[in-house]
């Protein structure tokens, strides 16, 4: 339901009063809350699990990664529903539940015997599939909506190598043991995780001025999900198609990151996970969020579809740099991090955002952010069957893994540009985006 007059006028009142320092509560409350959540996600990533059993014919860190995606992409499917239908009222307590459930199955995960531990990590991808469209809906619809949400996509940048370094020094520095560290690695964030989300259940709804520059921002029943769809079908269809590969490009550097560093540098640190990281989030918050100073919710959209684009350009960069020893390593995963990361973090941060406030569309982020990302997943599971068959034919893929990830990459780049251009020109040249586009109001 929308939200009533004197909801609207409170919020207004609010943000009036509190401004900047709002934008600074909502990012901070956002950024903690996601950060927070990867604590619970990946901190299992760092170890290769070398010698621990082998299922399926599969080693063992590959079964794990595949029961985490496969538990996630179903959520991800699940939340196109859920996420879109959520009720703002309900949003912080579910969230919070979801990534104390996940903490639960990182329980499991210490307790059960390798190798039917697997399993706990299939429900662990369920739970916490569906956190990042419920944070998202604390801040989509508002004129500042593209810096909220850029930093809350530098969590997953920063965090993806934080939490690695987190798990490696419990591993190493403490002596957890294997199985037991994600779970020793989750509770260090519990505390942290519950204050930042009752800073985020206090954000205030959006104001009436937020509304007449971005539209206002409402749940969507089935009904108005399949409306939508029609409507824009054939540019949603590119622009899934685009987001599954560079989804699956995005996700082979995470989970494989240590594989791909022991290629490149065996001598590495630990450390170098989080610098990388920590450069390429950096990056895209100046790109990304400045989008925030384009009031012309058109040419924003522009913009951002522009940036995607120059994405696949850098990570060709990368791979040239790379082969011709120019790039050095590090400089190497910095560069094709910041191409993986323009157009994945442009879908989350403008692209939908600008959409729905230059057409008008009564709807949300959530669905449109759910409907992409489950087929982003379902993509990226099919590339790491694709790669356990190679391995299972003979094809040493995981003892020589630029062998799989640069031609990857190669391939990525390529057919990411190819189909975001029709898909911009679609959406450029699409009724319901002709006319004087609206713009944020002073």
């Amino acid at each position: 339901m929308p939200v009533s007059e004197r909801e609207t006028v409170a919020a207004t009142h609010r943000q009036s009063i509190w401004g900047v320092p709002l934008a600074l509560w909502s990012v901070v409350a956002a950024f903690g809350t996601y950060f927070c959540m990867y604590g619970f996600r990946k901190p299992f990533t760092v170890s290769d699990y070398a010698g621990q059993p082998i299922l399926w014919g599969l080693g063992f860190k590959d079964v794990l990664v595949m029961a985490q995606v496969l538990g996630y992409m179903l959520s991800k499917f699940m939340g196109i529903k859920v996420v879109s239908e959520m009720p703002p009222r309900k949003r912080a307590l579910a969230l919070l539940g979801m990534i104390l459930a996940a903490h639960a199955t990182l329980l499991g995960f210490a307790l059960t015997p390798a190798p039917w531990n697997c399993l706990w990590l299939f429900g662990n991808g369920i739970c916490l599939g569906m956190v990042f469209g419920m944070v998202l809906g604390f801040l989509e619809g508002r004129k500042n909506t593209e810096l909220l949400t850029a930093g809350l996509c530098v969590s997953f940048i920063v965090a993806d190598g934080v939490m690695k370094s987190v798990g490696d020094f419990l591993l190493q520095k403490q002596g957890v043991s294997l199985y037991w560290m994600p779970v020793a690695a989750g509770g260090v964030f519990v505390l942290p995780l519950i204050g930042f989300v009752w800073m985020l259940s206090k954000i205030p709804a959006p104001s009436a001025a937020d509304v007449a520059a971005r539209s206002e921002r409402v749940p969507m029943n089935k009904s108005t999900r399949g409306e939508f769809f029609r409507r824009y079908a054939v540019g949603l269809v590119l622009l899934a198609g685009a987001y599954l590969l560079i989804t699956v490009l995005r996700s082979v550097r995470a989970d494989f990151s240590k594989e791909i560093w022991n290629q490149l540098d065996p001598a590495y640190n630990a450390a170098i996970f989080t610098q990388t990281e920590l450069l390429v989030g950096l990056a895209i918050l100046l790109l990304l969020g400045s989008t925030i100073l384009i009031r012309d919710n058109r040419r924003a959209f522009d913009v951002a579809m522009a940036l995607g684009i120059l994405g696949g350009g850098f990570i060709v960069l990368a791979l040239v740099g790379l082969s011709s020893g120019v790039l050095s390593p590090f400089w190497f995963m910095a560069l094709l991090g910041l191409g993986t990361y323009l157009p994945y973090i442009a879908v989350h941060t403008t692209i939908f955002e600008r959409l729905i406030a230059m057409t008008r569309d009564r709807g949300n982020i959530g669905y449109l952010m759910y409907f992409v990302d489950a087929f982003g997943y379902l993509g990226y599971v099919a590339v790491l069957v694709v790669k356990n068959l190679m391995k299972s034919q003979g094809t040493q893929v995981t003892g020589n893994f630029l062998d799989f990830f640069v031609p990857l990459s190669w391939g990525v780049a390529i057919l990411c540009v190819v189909m975001l251009i029709p898909c911009w020109l679609y959406f450029v040249r699409h009724p319901s985006t002709q006319g004087t586009p609206s713009k944020d109001v002073a």
